[in-house]
């Protein structure tokens, strides 16, 4: 494996030695299924907004959370809770403002310093007089693109020249491209694993 290019948002590396299959499983994991955080539920408390709740919270859960991939489990996987929802697992942030003005998502204010808006000024919703006020309370967990596409963690690309696998990999989640390529590669070890636990079995 050799890296091409390196940014904040996006790598290029090649690989030698692999077949269509192999570059297609891996492109497939790291689209949809390397989990990341997006906001799940929002309970409402105020919406004075012209937008209904519904296309609040759809807005809420397509912005991008920076997280510690170490630090959190998939919510169905969560030993600590089984499933039931505690802080190895979600993430609340919270919101209110009132005033005219557009509200951003550098608003949002989370209950764990890991798990932030990636970008400040996506707008999400517009205040257009002084009384309005907007107030919620959202969850946000770990999921996958295979799930909904708010949990895709990149979008990704290939091309063969006759040796090698060049893959572009440009991160649309709060992971760098380098841990996306790296929980990827994990996964792919697991499921290798797991398959030939499997195989095992029928001798």
């Amino acid at each position: 494996m050799k890296i091409l290019k390196k940014s904040k948002e996006e790598i290029v590396f090649s690989v030698e030695e692999i077949n269509y299959s192999f570059a297609n499983e891996l492109r497939r994991i790291m689209t949809s299924e390397v989990p990341t955080m997006a906001i799940e539920n929002v309970d409402f408390k105020k919406n004075d907004s012209s937008l209904p709740d519904e296309l609040v919270a759809n807005r809420l859960g397509q912005i991008p959370l920076t997280f510690d991939r170490q630090a959190y489990n998939m919510n169905e996987n969560c030993e600590n809770c089984k499933g039931k929802g505690c802080s190895r697992c979600q993430v609340e942030l919270v919101l209110k403002k009132k005033g005219a003005g557009v509200v951003y998502s550098g608003d949002l204010k989370s209950k764990a310093k890991d798990v932030q808006p990636v970008f400040d000024r996506i707008p999400i919703v517009e205040l257009f007089d002084p009384t309005d006020e907007i107030q919620f309370e959202a969850i946000a967990q770990l999921g996958s693109g295979r799930t909904h596409a708010k949990w895709q963690a990149a979008l990704v690309g290939y091309k063969y020249d006759g040796s090698n696998f060049t893959f572009n990999v440009e991160s649309v989640s709060g992971l760098s491209p380098e841990e996306i390529v790296l929980s990827a590669t994990e996964h792919l070890g697991s499921k290798a694993s797991e398959f030939e636990k499997a195989v095992g079995k029928l001798k």
